[in-house]
């Protein structure tokens, strides 16, 4: 039985102007009395989460099509224009490699001409930070690119930037919400294009972008000299192929080899489970290809190029992957040594991580005296930060522990190609030093100290999911544990609630960052755990994040057994596994 309320939905769409296609694919799904796949399609509105608008293809209000992507745009159209009533308004479009993406971009392109605005429309598949770039570099007052990140092929999204490239943040994205919600009707979207309001560009924004890539080097003399470092790159048939390759050779590496079977973009991602470079799976090709060409460092994008995965040789010789809190604090201490020694700071500079990415980059930040500053999850808030202290303070870097990492400030979200072009830098440099990366990260364990993170998430899928994520959230906010692996738990952050609670004082402080939800708790030997609905996925994740002190590389291994050991112990008191 449909519930009343979405009945009437799905009654509006196949009575209203929508074409023959998307009312066949409704009826089919009326017949075939697949009434949990209905009200998945119609039981809400598909609403921007931490990346935009996302979510499964097909029919329905609760699915990306051309209706709800027109309404979005529409609703961005009329905000804009209230926003910048006396300008002429510009707006610059990308898409990735997956199916329909070049469809929607295109249906993107001819409602914003439609609504007067100058629109800037990539010829072909571009990476997302390069859409973030050409919004700064061509003076617009927004942009949006058509991509699903790493998800599953069926899915696919759209995502938001504001003036200074940055995903909308708080007004914008609640009042594009508003805006979009004040559209009753398809009819009131603007579909029919005035071709003359649309160019076409390429090339040229290629050039000025990879221009200021370049600008990021550091070490030159070490690339000279490591020139012919063994790199294996794939783009896991997205859109990293269309730059990285042609980055890594003006950085003046020689040796790149690149995973041909996934080098053409396919939107179906047919070698690949999940297009995700988090994944082992996905990775399998590259490996296997670095092992026979006896390479020294793998790197791999996801589809629209904004996350990078990295496997290197252990100490053993034998590929592993890193994660993204290894990969990122080998990034931030590598770029704040070599700032350092090139005589770059100040005292001015800064870099950033979101609240659930490893404590090992405080670490690192106070060992050099640079300011290091904690945001919400999501690229959108690391901008945020940048353009609060524009013009008073100087971002060298940041991350986040779901491979994703910014490097300058020409680019306002996580960009895979200069963190590639950076992270291959950093693997010339160890070399020059006769160190393979994995042992520079040893190094950096036995400076600080051993951190260990852990991922588990739980995919609660549809309505029932959603509203059995919430009561997980609701359970841990009332019961929470009093001590896990043994050590009491001394800390309690509520991010939703903006407090913090100090268990062994009692005393409450209010944390400086907006509403999200988020649960974290600290225990008494420094490990922090720490719950979190993710805002672009039906899943609720938990981060794991452990340490102790490194004496030495020899006890590496037995280090990682009891930070293995620890985790585990974790995970069965919070009954995660």
């Amino acid at each position: 039985m449909i519930e009343p309320t979405i009945q009437n939905k799905i009654d509006s769409w196949l009575s209203g102007n929508y074409d023959a296609a998307t009312k066949a694919e409704i009826s089919a799904l009326l017949e075939r009395n697949e009434h949990e796949a209905l009200a998945d399609a119609f039981y809400k509105d598909l609403e921007f989460g931490t990346g935009g608008l996302r979510g499964i293809m097909g029919a329905g209000s609760n699915r990306m099509n051309r209706y709800t992507l027109g309404m979005a745009t529409q609703g961005l159209c009329n905000y804009l224009r209230q926003n910048f009533p006396n300008e002429q308004v510009k707006v610059a479009i990308a898409h990735d490699c997956r199916n329909n993406s070049d469809v929607f971009a295109r249906i993107a392109a001819e409602i914003f001409s439609a609504n007067d605005f100058q629109v800037y429309l990539f010829e072909a598949l571009r990476p997302t930070p390069e859409l973030s770039f050409a919004i700064r570099h061509l003076g617009c007052q927004s942009g949006v690119v058509v991509t699903a990140s790493h998800n599953p092929k069926e899915y696919n999204g759209y995502k938001v930037y504001w003036n200074d490239g940055a995903q909308v943040t708080a007004p914008h994205d609640k009042n594009i919400i508003t805006e979009v919600n004040r559209i009753t009707s398809i009819d009131e979207v603007k579909f029919e294009p005035k071709p003359e309001n649309i160019q076409m560009i390429g090339r040229e924004v290629d050039e000025a972008y990879m221009e200021r890539v370049l600008g990021l080097s550091i070490s030159q003399d070490a690339i000279q000299r490591q020139h012919d470092l063994k790199i294996v790159f794939s783009s896991i048939h997205g859109t990293g192929i269309t730059l990285v390759p042609e980055v890594l050779k003006r950085f003046g590496l020689t040796n790149v080899h690149v995973v041909e079977e996934q080098a053409t973009p396919d939107g179906n991602f047919p070698t690949v489970v999940y297009p995700n470079p988090e994944e082992k799976e996905a990775m399998t090709l590259a490996l296997n290809k670095a092992r026979e060409v006896d390479a020294d460092l793998v790197l791999a994008t996801d589809p629209d190029s904004d996350r990078v995965g990295i496997a290197v040789r252990n100490l053993k010789g034998e590929f592993v992957l890193l994660n993204g809190n290894q990969t990122g604090a080998l990034l931030m201490n590598y770029l704040l040594l070599a700032w350092l020694q090139a005589g770059k700071l100040t005292g001015k500079e800064f870099i950033v991580k979101t609240i659930v990415t490893t404590d090992l980059i405080k670490d690192i930040a106070d060992s050099y005296n640079v300011k290091m500053y904690e945001t919400l999850t999501g690229f959108k808030y690391i901008a945020e930060k940048i353009r609060e202290l524009e013009g008073k303070e100087d971002y060298i870097g940041g991350g986040e522990e779901s491979y994703g990492y910014m490097i300058g400030d020409f680019v306002r979200d996580k960009d895979a190609i200069s963190a590639c072009a950076l992270i291959a830098e950093m693997a010339a440099v160890a070399k020059d030093r006769g160190q393979s990366l994995f042992e520079m990260m040893v190094e950096m364990y036995t400076q600080h100290a051993f951190y260990k993170e852990e991922l588990v998430s739980f995919t609660k899928k549809g309505q029932r999911g959603a509203e059995e994520i919430q009561q997980m959230m609701a359970d841990m906010r009332a019961n929470p544990p009093q001590s896990v692996a043994g050590s009491k738990i001394v800390e309690i952050s509520d991010y939703k609630f903006g407090t913090r609670k100090d268990l062994l004082t009692g005393e409450e402080s209010k944390l400086d960052l907006e509403s999200s939800n988020v649960l974290q708790y600290l225990t008494e030997d420094g490990s922090k755990i720490s719950a979190r609905p993710s805002g672009t996925e039906p899943k609720i994740k938990f981060y794991i994040s452990v340490n102790e002190p490194l004496a030495s590389k020899e006890e590496y291994d037995s280090t990682e057994r009891k930070l293995d050991q620890k985790i585990e112990q974790i995970l069965v008191d919070l009954k995660l596994k």
